[in-house]
């Protein structure tokens, strides 16, 4: 029997490349998507890597052909990729909004309108969309009302389409992040926001793909907004 597949977005690094590492860890063939890959990153027998800009419907295509035609379908599609860019409202300019949209929100729409439609002809199916705890606790110290705008926006967008797609075997769930510590910032850029959540630690990589993981294996779980952010959207 072929083994599950898993489509990330945002792959090269990070969360993403965590994410990679954790669904090959239980068995999914994986194909990430990024801008670009690291020049040791090769394609293997269960992993394929597709470097395009994932605002860029051609790119999001290309992700869902090679998932079907290597491994012959799509069960999981992890919309990983996004742009933070936070500075007070009045100060963002056009093109911060169009470098904002264009990854969190138009690259999410070509490759979930993508990745459903095969999801549905094969009756099965699962959408992740990252999100952050900024939407549901805004903070004056750290204005950010473009990221909450488009990542709120995919909060909502996860529930209407999990409604829409019930029926047809297709599940999507959203994931709401604090703070979590990659390699690609100093480490010492993270001094001082551990005091952000009541648990008074800053996230790792591995509770986001725990969070993730859980998700994937709780199959009467749908429209749900898991936030993985030491206690932050609850109150502090």
């Amino acid at each position: 029997m072929s083994p599950p597949v898993a489509i990330i977005t945002g792959a090269s690094q990070g969360i993403g490349a965590g994410l990679v590492a954790g669904y090959r860890g239980v068995g999914y063939a994986v194909v990430g998507v990024a801008l670009s890959f690291p020049p040791d990153v090769r394609d293997e027998s269960d992993y394929i890597s597709v470097a395009g800009d994932v605002a860029d419907v051609h790119t999001a295509q290309r992700a869902i052909d090679q998932a079907r035609d290597r491994f012959g379908r799509v069960d999981t599609l992890i919309n990983n990729a996004g742009v933070y860019i936070g500075k007070p409202f009045t100060e963002y300019t056009l093109q911060d909004y169009t470098t904002i949209t264009a990854v969190n929100l138009t690259g999410f729409f070509h490759i979930t309108q993508l990745a459903v439609a095969e999801m549905v002809d094969h009756g099965r199916g699962h959408v992740v969309n990252v999100s952050t705890s900024l939407v549901d606790h805004a903070d004056s110290r750290r204005p950010s009302a473009l990221p909450a705008l488009t990542k709120g926006g995919l909060v909502a967008a996860s529930r209407s389409l999990a409604i829409e797609y019930a029926s047809r075997g297709v599940r999507v769930n959203a994931v709401s992040l604090g703070v979590v510590k990659t390699p690609a910032h100093d480490p010492a850029s993270y001094k001082g926001l551990e005091a952000l959540h009541p648990l008074g630690r800053v996230g790792e990589i591995a509770d986001v793909v725990d969070a993730i993981l859980y998700l994937e294996r709780a199959t009467f779980v749908t429209g749900e907004t898991l936030h993985v952010d030491g206690g932050q959207a609850a109150g502090g």
